[in-house]
C-alpha cells in the first residue's frame, strides 16, 4: 500500500454525535440521597407511601421503593424540577431544614450535570420522638 493509500484511511479520531437523555427516576434517587443526609429530616413520603413502606418492612420488603419515595422530578433537555415530601423531627425550624435540603439537592443534581430549576418541598408530617432516617 502506497503512503498515500494509508493518509486517505487514518483519520483522526472524531467523536461520535448524538443525544444524551437523563431518565427522571436517576433524578429522583439522587435528590432522595440528598435530602436524606440533612439533619432534620425525618423520612421522605406522604401518609400513604409511608403506610405501604412500613408494610413493606414488616414482611422484609423493607428497601423496596425507598430509593424514590417522597420524590418526583420532571427533567427537560439539561434542566430539573425536583418536588420533595418531607417529614421534619420535632423541634427544628421549618425553614432552616428546607433550605439546607434546597442547598444540598441542587448541589448534587448540579454536579450531575444538570441545572435546577426548582426545587419544591411539601412538609407533609412532623416526627415527634422518633430518630432521624440519617442516624444509624
Amino acid at each position: 500500500m502506497d503512503l498515500e493509500a494509508t493518509q486517505r484511511l487514518t483519520r483522526p479520531s472524531v467523536p461520535a454525535g448524538g443525544t444524551t437523555q437523563v431518565a427522571d427516576e436517576v433524578i429522583e434517587k439522587i435528590a432522595v440521597a440528598a435530602a436524606r443526609a440533612v439533619p432534620g429530616v425525618a423520612d421522605l413520603g406522604g401518609d400513604v407511601a409511608r403506610f405501604f413502606n412500613a408494610v413493606l418492612d414488616r414482611v422484609g420488603l423493607d428497601q423496596v421503593g425507598d430509593a424514590r419515595r417522597g420524590c418526583s422530578a420532571h427533567v427537560t433537555e439539561d434542566a430539573a424540577v425536583v418536588n420533595l415530601v418531607l417529614v421534619i423531627q420535632a423541634g427544628r425550624p421549618v425553614a432552616e431544614v428546607t433550605g439546607q435540603v434546597r442547598a444540598q439537592v441542587t448541589e448534587a443534581v448540579e454536579a450531575f450535570g444538570l441545572r435546577v430549576d426548582e426545587v419544591n418541598i411539601r412538609v407533609d408530617d412532623m416526627a415527634i420522638g422518633e430518630t432521624s432516617a440519617t442516624t444509624p
